[in-house]
């Protein structure tokens, strides 16, 4: 009986253990209502009291913080969060062991509800300073980490589950950029995946860390380039795809009739670029993943390197990059392409407003093993190749002969004119700006002059490339047209002035210094738009503020033409372009108001690199703004775009505007003066061309920019007056150099744009008397005999030679006048 009896009993504890682990909160709902029934036997109701006490013990936090309602477990660990963030780090260590537990729990993948993973986080981030001891234990480090690396990129393995699990990768090779940790390190790898498989995980092996990118920033460099390790993949893709572990590392994937490897982005522009070494080792097949932006005369640059990787050496080359906006400064130009042997056979476009863009090329692989083994040096030196790690997968990618097939011929490489790219990637780039921001258009101060002109152009432009996507039959952009500019009734853009009548204001605001040429200028030029545009004087505003000033301090301020001083000059300049900027911001949020629109505009400012390399702008004036497409763009290039769009665009006025000479009208007129641009800088903007080129694409400074002037401009200037123009351009680029701390976002177009905030990290403090280096230039002055020409004029013809050259990288008296310098 009473071997009976227990038997009976461990059947009733297994039977309350399995309901307990299969539905915890059913069987604590179930033992809360035995123990509230005043029915039943009281035995029993002690015994659900007990068995309820147990199940809640502190024995297994997790599961007593796994019953918590999801606003409960946010607000208890915000409260944890503010605890950590105001007290003494002077706590137990059995407290800090139970909050990082309730902590971790809350970020863990296992917790549904993002707002208190997100609370989570937070409170860990406060609980750092107490948890130096259980950062100090291996095992407990590794986990918490582990978990924090788990809830920041689960995302990204979720999205690339979503792609497996469907039949997306159905007997195509598949290589998909995503962000991996392994141990405590991420690496910014492509994941190959072929028939809802991960096959290999390749991490970059070389990051881009210059000019545009800081990727040291989020990633570090794959060091082990010998071998391939096991990389467990996470729970919920190896149960999703039935797969525990992924090759990981450098080497490339042995199919059964070819062999095929990825090389990322930058590595394709190293010194010793992986697809060297993947050749000799038979890899006939190279796949690059980029997001190469978008600058002047650069796209040949980059098609010379895909030419150059697989002409002398054989090889496909499938190039795929980024096209759009990233949310920044950046336009990535697309033109994806194949290269064949050293030959263009598909090429994408490189400005487009499409989404997705697919480029299909059809290849016979038998030619690159017939050029491989022509050449006798290939043969020799994959003889004694080092060797690379590969990972066998046995499928075939190649199909049989087939004349229903044809494959792809040579084809021209399409190349823009600078002019066409100043058009089509900035306006590309307002575009997808636009759409993301939730803006509901533009607003933009037009003054009549190039650059302002330049930006309406642009937007122009923008409208006529909006308008013909939606002719071609593009959905997506149609949607954006019709919620950007408030269609209704089934109505969408069919006109691009009518378009832009809907989202593009621009306003002159003149004022008594303003001329009647570049008023018309603005208002003609607003018609052939089509922008809703308004005529607005400013001088009552003015006069208000001097009115002000004079009563604050009984001193009445004149421009230098009536006899007043530079500063008050300056004072009064600056006045005029600092009104500009308040009303244009003013008028952007309230006109959408004032027209019954919902949203509002942004403000596009039109200082160009040359004027922002010079400080040739007011802080504060309209030059800050929300975002400028020219920011990056010399007024020489900006000018012969100006003709080009008079021509192409259909915007004849701006032919009269390209003409005029460049003034800030900040100025009164007189018979006898007229502010001009260049008179007030004290340089050309060409030469201000050159001395960006030199200080930054050459990394000059005085002392070197002033020996490799006196070679460029020897024939015509003595050494003693380059040394003139190079003192005076570095003391107003450094008194002005604090100016670049402010300049609006500003579209990346050219290689020497003097913007800080991303590109050029060089100090904003400098002395601007230059001691030592203005000492220097002198010294050499005095030993050239510095009042002489040293060189005879060179002929026109050396003249056109040196303008056609398209090197100058190696020469940097040359380079400085070449506007493909850089790339």
């Amino acid at each position: 009986m009473h071997k009976q009896w227990m038997a009976l009993s461990k059947q009733a504890e297994k039977n309350l253990k399995q309901y307990q682990e299969q539905n915890l909160p059913g069987f604590l709902l179930a033992l809360a209502g035995e123990l509230a029934n005043d029915e039943k036997p009281v035995e029993s109701r002690k015994l659900a009291g007990l068995i309820l006490k147990n199940a809640l013990d502190a024995k297994e936090q997790h599961r007593k913080f796994e019953l918590l309602p999801a606003h409960t477990k946010q607000a208890t660990l915000e409260t944890l969060g503010y605890i950590c963030e105001e007290v003494s780090s002077m706590w137990w260590q059995d407290h800090v062991n139970k909050i990082l537990t309730a902590v971790v729990q809350g970020m863990s993948n296992s917790e549904s509800n993002n707002d208190v993973r997100l609370a989570a986080t937070r409170a860990l981030y406060n609980a750092l300073g107490f948890a130096q001891a259980n950062f100090s234990n291996d095992m407990e480090r590794d986990y918490i980490m582990r978990v924090v690396c788990e809830a920041t990129l689960s995302p990204k393995w979720e999205c690339l589950k979503e792609i497996l699990v469907g039949d997306w990768t159905d007997g195509i090779l598949c290589s998909i950029g995503m962000p991996v940790i392994k141990g405590s390190e991420r690496y910014n790898c492509q994941v190959m995946c072929l028939n809802r498989k991960i096959i290999m995980i390749r991490p970059k092996l070389w990051l881009a860390n210059d000019g545009n990118y800081r990727e040291l920033r989020w990633f570090t460099a794959w060091k082990q380039k010998d071998q391939l390790v096991d990389f467990q993949l996470p729970n919920e893709i190896s149960e999703a795809l039935s797969q525990k572990s992924v090759p990981f590392g450098y080497g490339f994937l042995q199919f059964l009739d070819t062999a095929v490897a990825v090389e990322v982005c930058e590595e394709l522009f190293t010194p010793v670029p992986p697809h060297a070494d993947l050749a000799l080792n038979g890899v006939e097949v190279f796949m690059n993943a980029s997001g190469s932006h978008h600058q002047l005369r650069k796209l040949d640059y980059r098609i010379r390197s895909f030419i150059s990787a697989t002409q002398s050496r054989g090889g496909v080359y499938m190039y795929s990059n980024q096209q759009g906006c990233d949310g920044g400064r950046l336009y990535f130009d697309g033109c994806s392409c194949v290269v064949v042997n050293g030959d263009m056979i598909a090429q994408g476009s490189q400005f487009s407003l499409k989404d997705v863009e697919v480029v299909v090329a059809q290849v016979d692989l038998d030619a690159v093993a017939s050029l491989r083994g022509s050449i006798s040096s290939f043969q020799e030196q994959a003889s004694c190749k080092t060797r690379i790690a590969s990972v066998a997968v046995p499928y075939s990618l190649c199909q049989s002969f087939n004349l229903k097939m044809s494959l792809s011929s040579p084809l021209q490489i399409v190349y823009h004119p600078p002019e066409e790219e100043i058009a089509f990637g900035p306006g590309c780039w307002l575009w997808d700006y636009l759409r993301r921001s939730g803006a509901s258009g533009f607003l933009l101060p037009l003054s009549g002059g190039a650059d302002s002109s330049s930006v309406a152009a642009i937007v122009g432009c923008m409208c006529q490339l909006v308008v013909k996507e939606i002719a071609n039959g593009d959905e997506q952009v149609k949607a954006d047209a019709i919620r950007i500019g408030h269609y209704t009734d089934g109505q969408f853009p069919t006109d691009s002035k009518e378009f832009a009548k809907r989202i593009f204001y621009t306003v002159y605001m003149g004022s008594e210094n303003s001329s009647e040429e570049t008023r018309m200028r603005a208002k003609k030029l607003a018609d052939e738009i089509g922008s809703w545009h308004l005529d607005v004087c400013i001088d009552s505003v003015v006069s208000a503020l001097l009115s002000l000033f004079q009563t604050l301090t009984g001193k009445r301020l004149r421009y230098k033409v009536d006899g007043g001083s530079n500063i008050e000059n300056l004072g009064l300049q600056n006045i005029q372009a600092r009104i500009r900027m308040v009303l244009a911001f003013m008028l952007a949020s309230l006109l959408p108001w004032v027209h019954n629109k919902p949203g509002f505009y942004l403000v596009l400012g039109s200082s160009n690199v040359d004027e922002g390399l010079r400080g040739y702008l007011t802080k504060y004036d309209c030059s800050s703004a929300d975002i400028n497409p020219i920011g990056s763009i010399s007024k020489q290039d900006l000018r012969q775009f100006l003709r080009w769009a008079a021509a192409h665009l259909g915007y004849s006025s701006l032919a009269e505007i390209e003409a005029a000479p460049p003034t800030a009208e900040l100025e009164p007129i007189r018979s006898n003066y007229s502010q001009l641009d260049e008179v007030d800088m004290g340089m050309t903007y060409e030469e201000l061309s050159v001395y960006g080129r030199l200080r930054k694409i050459f990394r000059c400074g005085p002392v070197s920019m002033f020996k490799n002037l006196c070679y460029r401009w020897g024939a015509r200037l003595t050494p003693s007056e380059v040394a003139d123009k190079v003192k005076y351009f570095f003391k107003y680029y450094s008194i002005n150099r604090h100016k670049m701390t402010v300049l609006t976002p500003s579209y990346h177009a050219e290689s020497y744009s003097p913007e800080d905030n991303r590109f050029d990290l060089r100090q904003f403090l400098y002395n601007a008397r230059w001691p030592y280096q203005f000492r220097k230039i002198d010294q050499l002055v005095k030993e050239l005999d510095g009042e002489k020409i040293p060189f005879k004029e060179a002929s026109e013809q050396e003249l056109m030679v040196a303008a056609s050259a398209v090197g100058g990288m190696g020469v940097v008296a040359a380079g400085s006048g070449n506007p493909k310098a850089g790339h």
